[in-house]
């Protein structure tokens, strides 16, 4: 959706174009658009009929430059992406999550410390989209470009929250806390919670 949504925007547009674009809105770090698969895509939606080459050019000794413009094929999926991903909650797979079922395998020390560790993270990430925010740079992009930056930190600083929340909770469980064994059978928890 991305960059059929990019390449309809600066239609007709070089691939590189689209690359700078989707990186100085850091989509590698929230959408899971890395730099190096934009070219790979460009060539999977021409391939699919949904974008269509207009022309390559070189220029001195630099590589060559293609340049793509969304077919009717190509709007009407863009559309339709488009409209899942505001209408529709399809939240993806967070490994955190995965891990976190299995916490009574780590020490109550080690759980809390590794919560600890992450709401830092989540603040560092917080402070660099903040950060962005304020930069002169950031003058030059749409407003609700920062306005998704905006939604970012607001949810990193809930997780935040819950982080440094339940590393409390863990710390505090006493005699409640029993670590992961084989004997232990997920009908039989020995955690509690509150």
């Amino acid at each position: 959706m991305m960059i059929l949504g990019l390449v309809q925007w600066l239609e007709p547009v070089h691939g590189y174009d689209v690359r700078r674009e989707l990186l100085s809105w850091s989509a590698d770090k929230w959408a899971n658009v890395q730099p190096g698969s934009i070219y790979h895509g460009l060539r999977k939606l021409t391939d699919e009929g949904l974008l269509r080459e207009v022309a390559t050019e070189q220029v001195g000794g630099r590589p060559a430059r293609t340049t793509y413009e969304t077919t009717d094929k190509g709007k009407a999926e863009f559309q339709a992406l488009l409209r899942n991903g505001w209408w529709n909650l399809t939240p993806g797979p967070d490994p955190f999550m995965a891990a976190f079922s299995f916490l009574p395998a780590l020490s109550r020390e080690e759980s809390a410390a590794a919560l600890r560790n992450r709401a830092n993270q989540l603040r560092a990430g917080a402070q660099q989209l903040e950060a962005a925010t304020k930069a002169d740079w950031a003058d030059n992009k749409p407003a609700f470009v920062a306005w998704m930056w905006e939604r970012s930190i607001v949810m990193a600083e809930a997780e935040i929250a819950w982080c440094e929340r339940t590393a409390r909770r863990i710390e505090t469980m006493g005699d409640a806390w029993q670590p992961l064994n084989e004997a232990q059978s997920t009908a039989d928890p020995k955690l509690k919670f509150d």
